[in-house]
């Protein structure tokens, strides 16, 4: 082969390796929206809403896009003094898409409204999707603590395992990631407030949370 011929085509693979490297960090630096492949390990117990950030800045640092700041999609109620957190002001303006590039929805209002959420789109950081209704282990329950509309819930009866600080009493609210649950109701299709934890162990415990369905995972969104 003429030497040319293979200067040529040493070029060409060397283009092809930059492009093809550079096309999947292209694509997760991106992603402004996952679902948690993993949580804690400790039920509901995240470590209060600054454990839980910290996670999804950690699961979004792995998948390569932790230069973003990324905040978990949850509600705190008020108490011992301090005031209620709504999920929906915690997660920037978007607009969001996963780690696929799909857009999940453009602002607050079409996520709370009419989004692009379901099984197929709401993937988690490492672009896999989550087992829900009719696969095993089921995992479509994503702890939420919120209204339909994102809001905290008043205080007095527990929605947040504690303000998502205790593995054992308490319940929390969840949302169907995958869309699907014993009905087709509105409750079994939201994506973020469908039904209360519960088990035998008080209702935040790992094994209560997969109990139910879910395996204490939940929604991170960057905020810029």
């Amino acid at each position: 082969m003429p030497l040319t011929t293979r200067a040529s085509l040493s070029g060409i693979a060397v283009l092809l390796m930059v492009v093809g490297g550079g096309k999947a960090p292209a694509q997760q630096s991106g992603m402004s929206f996952f679902v948690t492949s993993a949580g804690p390990g400790k039920g509901a117990d995240l470590g209060g809403l600054a454990g839980a950030d910290r996670q999804c800045q950690q699961l979004a640092q792995a998948a390569g896009a932790g230069s973003r700041s990324w905040h978990a999609y949850l509600s705190a109620q008020a108490a011992d003094g301090q005031p209620a957190a709504n999920a929906r002001d915690r997660i920037g303006r978007g607009p969001w898409q996963n780690a696929k590039g799909v857009v999940i929805a453009k602002h607050l209002d079409e996520l709370h409204g009419a989004n692009n959420l379901s099984k197929q789109t709401a993937l988690t950081e490492k672009g896999d999707i989550v087992n829900g209704r009719g696969d095993t282990p089921n995992k479509h329950d994503a702890l939420t603590g919120t209204t339909p509309d994102g809001k905290a819930f008043p205080p007095g009866d527990d929605k947040t395992c504690k303000n998502w600080t205790s593995s054992t009493q308490g319940t929390a609210i969840v949302g169907h990631i995958d869309r699907q649950g014993l009905s087709d109701d509105a409750a079994a299709r939201s994506w973020n407030s469908s039904h209360p934890s519960r088990g035998p162990d008080g209702g935040c415990s790992q094994a209560d949370l997969r109990s139910t369905g879910g395996d204490g995972l939940f929604y991170c969104f960057a905020v810029n």
